[in-house]
């Protein structure tokens, strides 16, 4: 089943090309003590971030964020602390595969960066495949989802997904 895509904006990246890694400092980028991650999550931006998000609370960004190398600590550390998607522009490839192959919902939507501020509440329609944006009464349309991407997302992520596959057969 897939999750209810539906909360605030936490943080609108909207600078193209936004290394991922910036969420909890390049120096970080081989921590993994999760409690660890959640302290250093967005400090550079939002010293109070982690205690402003609410779970279910979403990320913006603009045209090709995730570029770089795609690192696994940052989306856990805002995914520890109740982040529970990312609507953007446009992904990197390589962060688009890692962090759908995690289960986390990556939406593309063109224009979503300059269409919303942050903590705007927002809803993604997977049916539809648009987001509503309450503050203004827009609705927009994202990108077609790929089928397994929505299977990677309704199953946790790639061993989910292998599970549920092999029980099937």
């Amino acid at each position: 089943m897939l999750p209810e895509i539906k909360g605030r904006v936490a943080w609108v990246f909207s600078e193209p090309n936004f290394d991922i890694d910036l969420v909890i400092g390049v120096a970080n980028i081989k921590v993994r003590e999760i409690e660890t991650l959640k302290a250093l999550c967005m400090k550079s931006y939002d010293a109070d971030f982690a205690e402003k998000v609410s779970k279910g609370d979403l990320i913006i960004g603009g045209e090709n964020f995730g570029y770089g190398h795609p690192h696994p600590p940052a989306f856990r550390a805002l995914r520890a602390i109740g982040i529970a998607g990312a609507i953007c522009d446009s992904f990197s490839p390589g962060f688009y595969r890692a962090e759908t192959c995690e289960g986390f919902a990556l939406i593309e939507c063109p224009g979503v960066s300059k269409e919303t501020n942050r903590w705007d509440e927002i809803e993604f329609d997977w049916d539809e495949e648009t987001v509503y944006v309450k503050r203004t009464g827009k609705t927009l349309k994202c990108s077609k989802v790929p089928q397994k991407t929505k299977d990677l997302v309704s199953c946790g992520g790639m061993i989910g997904y292998i599970r549920d596959k092999r029980l099937s057969k």
